[in-house]
């Protein structure tokens, strides 16, 4: 073998080896992190409401175990709970029809949602500064809404084993053990057992691997993998279920919301990315495999460039904070940018082309 053929070989060897720790650490394969395609539509209006009931916020939104109701969690008609009579978690058939609705009454700042493997909600409700007595906590609920248990204290901020401060999001691994982002207020990840009792947690602010800058959702794939976004990290974390750190993924854009579907499909919503949260990032929500990282699909913001007044639903043109997808392929979108909206303007469905 020549000296020219052994170096032409060397230097492959070297350049699949950076490509492969480059692919790893989660970096995109493409130079732009906007170009894979859009094979989705809007489905407008899919979302019906009663007469005048309109939404507020739509934070979070997750399939029923059936695969084709979407549940829903939003701010009771605008941006908190406080005080409102109206019920905001929601259920819709699979053609947009409100066929549940409850939860008045009990939550101070809507935030995440879970539906375990008895049927049961989980819901966290953020912020417990708009209503002393309220928020801060983990509640579930059985699918009548009659409240089957809280975590933590109501309307108390903290750091210890049986408090939260603005828990963002919660997850029900499949043996029942539950995991909770404490991400607004302690940047961290604190795991339970089926009966409520603590075992661990982990992480602190910062952002080094295991550390967090908002832990806003939870996601666990078909290896019992836990999927953080840690958002103004501008990373999705992976865990084992031991806090055990394995990678990063920047590729997904600034994550907001995740969702991991029967299929091992990754699902992340990007509402903040600009010039100066994460630079080359536009705001949607990206497609692609659990298991390899690879971004398949990309859904721009709805509207990007149509600003309209307040109230439409539209005039934010944030994104989706939320996202799931059912058993057919549709995939759902949460925005809490603009509320007031009838018609299901800030909940939309997308559907394959």
């Amino acid at each position: 073998m020549t000296q020219y053929r052994k170096a032409t070989l060397a230097l492959g060897a070297v350049v699949a080896l950076l490509a492969s720790a480059s692919f790893l650490r989660g970096q995109p394969a493409q130079n732009d992190p906007n170009s894979a395609p859009n094979p989705y539509h809007i489905v407008d209006g899919w979302a019906k409401l009663p007469a005048g009931r309109h939404f507020g916020q739509v934070i979070s939104v997750k399939p029923d175990r059936d695969g084709q109701h979407i549940w829903a969690f939003e701010r009771c008609g605008g941006r908190f709970c406080t005080d409102s009579p109206l019920s905001p978690i929601m259920e819709f058939d699979a053609d947009g029809k409100l066929v549940k609705n409850f939860g008045a009454g009990l939550f101070v700042f809507p935030h995440g949602l879970f539906v375990d493997k008895r049927d049961n909600i989980w819901v966290t409700d953020n912020d417990s500064d708009k209503a002393p007595g309220k928020g801060d906590e983990v509640i579930e609920l059985s699918q009548d809404g009659k409240v089957l248990r809280r975590m933590g204290k109501a309307g108390v901020e903290g750091e210890g084993p049986d408090v939260f401060n603005k828990p963002t999001d919660v997850l029900i691994a499949p043996n029942g053990d539950i995991f909770v982002a404490d991400g607004h207020g302690n940047h961290r990840i604190v795991k339970f057992d089926p009966h409520g009792k603590f075992i661990l947690q982990w992480g602190t602010k910062g952002s080094g691997s295991g550390q967090f800058s908002t832990p806003h959702s939870l996601a666990m794939d078909a290896q019992g993998r836990l999927f953080v976004a840690d958002r103004e990290n501008n990373r999705v974390q992976i865990f084992d279920q031991n806090g055990k750190f394995i990678a990063d993924w920047r590729q997904f854009g600034r994550p907001s919301g995740v969702f991991i579907d029967k299929h091992d499909m990754l699902y992340v919503t990007d509402a903040q990315s600009n010039d100066a949260t994460n630079p080359g990032f536009k705001r949607g929500i990206r497609i692609g495999s659990a298991k390899t990282g690879a971004v398949a699909a990309f859904i721009p913001i709805a509207y990007p460039d149509t600003p309209t007044p307040q109230g439409t639903g539209r005039e934010s043109n944030l994104g989706a904070e939320g996202v799931a997808a059912d058993d057919a392929g549709n995939v759902y979108g949460a925005e809490t940018g603009g509320f007031g909206a009838a018609g299901g303007l800030i909940l939309r469905k997308y559907a394959k082309n």
